[in-house]
């Protein structure tokens, strides 16, 4: 189904961008395009233009199914939750993140209770 749908977009799109380069340009902001002179562009004429700006309307509005389309087809019919409807943990207490040191009791005495000494390194002795 995917396929089907996918094919027809490109083809979609293909069309409209050969309708689009097929309509006369109406400005000449750098000198370029067929937008001057008489018989300048491929289809002339007031009927013409109008079928090429209303073709281009409707190849866009189906450009633009095809890809809702192939939006919602993608999804695959998983229904995740949103991140909103999770509700917040409670409790108060956070956990303790990798590496933190542990809280020590009050009121202790005793070894078990002072932090372990820092290890020490001998320093170099100075050359002059």
């Amino acid at each position: 189904m995917i396929t089907v749908i996918l094919v027809i977009h490109l083809l979609i799109a293909i069309a409209m961008v050969a309708l689009i380069l097929l309509q006369r340009s109406e400005g000449g902001a750098l000198g370029i395009g067929g937008g001057g002179g008489g018989g300048a562009g491929l289809m002339t004429g007031r009927a013409a233009g109008n079928l090429l700006t209303r073709g281009t309307g409707i190849l866009a509005a189906a450009f633009m199914a095809t890809s809702l389309t192939l939006a919602i087809l993608a999804d695959g019919g998983a229904r995740t939750s949103s991140v909103l409807d999770v509700a917040p943990v409670s409790g108060g207490a956070e956990a303790p993140l990798p590496g933190d040191i542990p809280a020590q009791p009050e009121g202790g005495s005793g070894e078990d209770s002072a932090p372990p000494p820092a290890p020490t390194v001998p320093s170099a002795p100075l050359s002059e």
